[in-house]
Order: structure tokens, then sequence, then C-alpha cells
């Protein structure tokens, strides 16, 4: 293999060690066996099993972040992104369940904070900016769309996190509902939402 291949090939056998196992759980000795090599070459391309870990979750962010992103990218009615925001992250899951396992863990070493809540935040950022718009044109106060767009994000994300180990219904089906949720939610909005016993 070439130098290249073989990190790549490297990354994926990690990737699937580290989904099982976990970053502590995983040791070199065992990605080295799996992968058909010894354990300096596993050294050799990344330093340490932490460093190979990291490669894993910096590629597994970016795949996750870039499928939402551009979910939100081109343009169109807001339930229609909120739709299609849904649907590209349990698009993800599917596709890539031992990186979004990975992504959801602890933040790996260096990083302050988790992958998965560095990706949310952004995220969240693009939906406030839609939100805000929303609800300027239906009259609402735009401020509020920072703490909605929180709370949608979250509701999204958390369905996320259970959703790979039910698998069922389908993700449309998911998705369906999560809009379903949210949208009848936010159309039915009060511009000055009390409490009912407080």
């Amino acid at each position: 293999m070439t130098g290249p291949q073989r990190r790549r090939q490297l990354v994926a056998v990690g990737r699937s060690v580290f989904a099982a196992k976990g970053l502590d759980g995983a040791t070199i000795e065992e990605i080295a066996t799996a992968a058909g090599v010894t354990k300096p070459v596993v050294y050799e391309h990344f330093g340490s099993k932490e460093g190979l870990y990291r490669q894993v979750v910096e590629q597994e962010s970016e795949s996750l972040l870039e499928a939402i992103g551009s979910s939100l990218g081109d343009g169109g009615r807001p339930r229609v992104l909120v739709e299609r925001a849904a649907l590209a992250l349990l698009g993800y899951i599917e596709e890539h369940t031992d990186g979004f396992r990975i992504v959801v863990r602890d933040a790996p070493p260096g990083h302050r904070e988790g992958a998965f809540s560095s990706i949310l935040s952004r995220v969240t950022a693009r939906v406030e900016h839609i939100l805000g718009d929303e609800f300027a044109a239906r009259g609402f106060s735009t401020g509020d769309g920072a703490m909605y767009a929180q709370m949608l994000v979250g509701m999204v994300a958390m369905t996320g996190q259970w959703w790979p180990d039910a698998r069922s219904p389908d993700k449309h089906a998911v998705a369906a509902h999560l809009v379903n949720l949210a949208w009848n939610g936010l159309t039915g909005l009060q511009r000055d939402p009390g409490l009912v016993d407080s």
C-alpha cells in the first residue's frame, strides 16, 4: 500500500474499533492486528492512539457538518429546511453509524469541546438565522430565534442519538415525525407564551 492508502486503511479500522470500544477501551495492538500491520506502523502514521482517534473524529465531524450544512444551504421555505436537516442527520447516521457513535462521545484529547457539541453549535447558528427571518415575518421577537434554534437543534440531535440503536421506524418516518412536532408546534406559537401553572 502507498502511504495515503495505509492511512485511509488505518483510519477505517480505527473508526470500527473506536466505535465498539471507545478511546480508552481500544488499544494500538488491537488496531494494528485488525489492519494486518505492526504497532510501529500505526505510530509512524499517527504518532499515538490519540492521534489516530483525533483523525477519525475530524473526518467524521467534517462529513456530518457537510451533510447538514448542504441541506441548509440550498435555500427554501423554513419547513423544507427543517425536513432536509433532519433527513441529512439521519442519513449520515444510517451510512456512518460507527463514525456517528464516535462523534457523539467525549471530546478527543486536546479539545475542550466535544465534536458533536461543536457541530451542533455551528448548525444552531445557521438555524438561528433561518428562524430569525421567519419570526420577523410573523411579527415575533427575532431575539427569540436563538432560543428556538437551540430547542429545535436539540430535539433533532437527541432523536439522532436514540435512532442508531432503534432503527425503526425508518429515517423518512422519523424525520416526518420530527418535523410534525417541530413545525406544528412552531405554527401554533403564541407571541407571549406563559405557563398555565406558575
